[in-house]
């Protein structure tokens, strides 16, 4: 993994996790139609079964997220906001990400599986849209 990525997990974790945690209740709250229903309604039954489940989540799994992210940042062309980078190559991006979370998924209680479950097919167009948000926070701690 990238050293400046590696830094994260060392020097800025707590804040990584609560950047991210705010990410995702970000992109959650901004969902709409009856797709966002579904979303926001697995969502709340999560954090209902394991409040506080987002943060944790995020922390477990965020060396892994780091990882599967690492090719990418080192990738990145000089001058090119980590954000863009990460919507320019957004299909392998998300794909990266999706494969940390179906492992996570894999071995999650049945609830939480369920509702992970639940949202997997629609998960790609969610981790996409949510890419300039997740690079804005890796690039400001990375920096």
């Amino acid at each position: 993994m990238s050293d400046s990525l590696q830094s994260l997990l060392d020097t800025d974790r707590a804040a990584v996790v609560a950047d991210l945690a705010d990410v995702i209740d970000a992109e959650v709250s901004d969902q709409k139609g009856l797709g966002g229903a579904a979303v926001k309604t697995a969502y709340a039954a999560a954090q209902k079964v394991k409040p506080g489940v987002v943060a944790s989540a995020t922390d477990k799994m965020l060396p892994d997220f780091l990882s599967a992210l690492a090719p990418f940042w080192d990738s990145r062309p000089t001058g090119i906001a980590f954000a863009d980078h990460l919507v320019a190559n957004d299909d392998a991006v998300a794909e990266a990400l999706l494969t940390v979370t179906d492992d996570q998924a894999a071995t999650a209680k049945p609830a939480l599986a369920k509702a992970y479950n639940s949202l997997r097919g629609k998960a790609k167009g969610y981790v996409i849209a949510a890419l300039p948000r997740v690079g804005g926070v890796i690039e400001k701690h990375a920096a």
